[in-house]
């Protein structure tokens, strides 16, 4: 896929200065720039690399003014770096307007799907499946009896979206994601032995959520498992039975929520962080990486640490810890020295 950079310039809004039939059909840094590939200056750090890149264009703020001689057609914009962003979200527009049924697959009769729908080969929809307008969904993904998917969603390869699901407008669910397997319910009888507890709810997500690959959304036992919309989930996440997780909040990757905890909004939760089941923690509240949660949480609380303290307080702590050896050494000294003064008594 080529595209000129008046082709460009006409996306972006920006003024061309150079040869406007310069063609590119790849992206590269700006550092590492290439014939036929596309880059950008933001940062003014690498300014030096534009004179020496190799990429044919190069999309730059209006007001840079070069001091030397360049070998890119530059266009001009006024953030740079914002418009290389849409530069990327249209390329993927259009790289992803997939259209049409690949076979093999099975549909049942009745599902239903919108216009501009696209379907991978080796793909299920079971029955009473409802799908809105302009969805992707690609090879290898299985969607369950009674689910529902909104407007302009993607459902990445080998992703698995269990019955009863109800998927919003805008979502992204990516390669290996289970969207509404059993929650972990188990009884334990007189024996010791287990019994599997019914997981009879479903998984909710609403618009503009984001699943990273390998995460899993286990369905509610009772009602529903609701990620409200914005949420934003990295990879390799699970969210337990009866979880609720508030509007706009971002959780990296390896991050386990156990069942019935609920999250409030905007919050910001690090990379494998632990938070325990049946706990409330309130809206903007931060958790370093590797932090685990084991009470309810106010908002705004910004934590540290297993169990997870406030971030102030781990921070003077840690600052102890690191001289703990030095300390217990210096009072061995004052030991030996008492002992001793008591010998000379």
């Amino acid at each position: 896929m080529k595209f000129t950079a008046t082709q460009i310039a006409g996306i972006l809004e920006g003024e061309v200065e150079g040869n406007p039939q310069t063609a590119v059909h790849k992206l590269s840094k700006i550092e590492e720039g290439e014939k036929g590939s596309l880059t950008f200056l933001a940062n003014p750090k690498y300014t030096p690399y534009i004179y020496s890149t190799k990429a044919s264009i190069t999309i730059v703020n209006k007001d840079f003014v070069p001091e030397q001689k360049l070998s890119t057609t530059l266009i001009k914009v006024d953030d740079a770096y914002k418009s290389f962003s849409k530069l990327l979200e249209y390329y993927n527009q259009v790289k992803n307007n997939k259209v049409g049924i690949e076979n093999p697959s099975y549909i049942s009769e009745t599902a239903e799907y919108g216009e501009g729908f696209y379907l991978g080969a080796f793909s299920y929809l079971g029955d009473n499946v409802k799908i809105g307008k302009n969805v992707k969904v690609y090879p290898n993904v299985y969607i369950g009896d009674n689910v529902s998917i909104g407007d302009n969603v993607m459902v990445f390869a080998g992703a698995k979206i269990y019955s009863e699901s109800i998927i919003g407008d805008n979502c992204v669910i990516h390669s290996g994601a289970i969207i509404g397997a059993d929650g972990f319910g188990f009884t334990p009888d007189e024996n010791g032995e287990y019994s599997k507890v019914p997981q009879t709810g479903n998984v909710i997500l609403e618009d503009n959520v984001d699943v990273g690959a390998g995460t899993t959304i286990d369905r509610a036992t009772l009602g529903s498992t609701i990620l409200r919309k914005g949420v934003k989930l990295d990879n390799q996440i699970q969210i337990a039975h009866n979880v609720e997780i508030g509007e706009h909040t971002a959780i990296a990757a390896q991050t386990g929520i156990a069942g019935s905890t609920k999250i409030g909004k905007n919050c910001l939760i690090g990379g494998q962080v632990g938070i325990v089941g049946h706990i409330t923690i309130g809206d903007r509240v931060k958790v370093q990486a590797q932090s685990g949660i084991g009470r309810n949480v106010k908002d705004d609380e910004v934590l540290q640490g297993s169990p997870a303290i406030n971030y102030g307080d781990f921070n003077k702590s840690y600052v102890h810890f690191k001289n703990l050896p030095k300390i217990i050494n210096r009072i061995n000294d004052l030991e030996k020295r008492s002992d001793s003064d008591t010998d000379k008594q």
